[in-house]
């Protein structure tokens, strides 16, 4: 097992408790991430700012440390309309949804962007999350 995959088990793991609300959790963000539809990792990094958490966002991205965010700071920046979506999906509550984002955004925007930039490229970032969903078995 690999630094990455270690991480973002132990991660999910925190984040609901891993096994399958875990595993679906992370699939929500991964498909997220993806969609050109909803701006990808700039789009969801746009959120960030206009919610005036910039800074937290830009330090996910940056080669430093990743400034902590809560459930309530997830909750205003996505939307409540989204986390119910997410909270939908898992069968769990939107209070959950939050929390496990609030542990699962930070190392994963870390993570897919290592040389502290985002990705331009659509396909480097579909690799890059497709990788995370293999290591973690998801």
């Amino acid at each position: 097992m690999g630094l990455l995959d270690g991480l973002l088990g132990s991660v999910l793991g925190k984040a609901l408790g891993g096994g399958q609300q875990g595993n679906m959790l992370m699939d929500v963000v991964t498909g997220l991430l993806a969609n050109p539809q909803s701006g990808g990792l700039s789009g969801l990094l746009d959120k960030f700012k206009a919610a005036g958490l910039g800074d937290h966002a830009a330090s996910w991205v940056g080669t430093g440390q990743n400034l902590p965010v809560s459930g309530d700071q997830i909750h205003t920046a996505l939307g409540g309309d989204f986390i119910q979506q997410i909270a939908g999906k898992l069968g769990i509550d939107p209070g959950q949804a939050s929390s496990g984002l609030a542990h699962l955004l930070p190392q994963l925007v870390d993570k897919l962007t290592p040389n502290g930039a985002v990705p331009q490229d659509a396909n480097q970032l579909e690799q890059g999350l497709a990788g995370l969903r293999k290591m973690l078995g998801a």
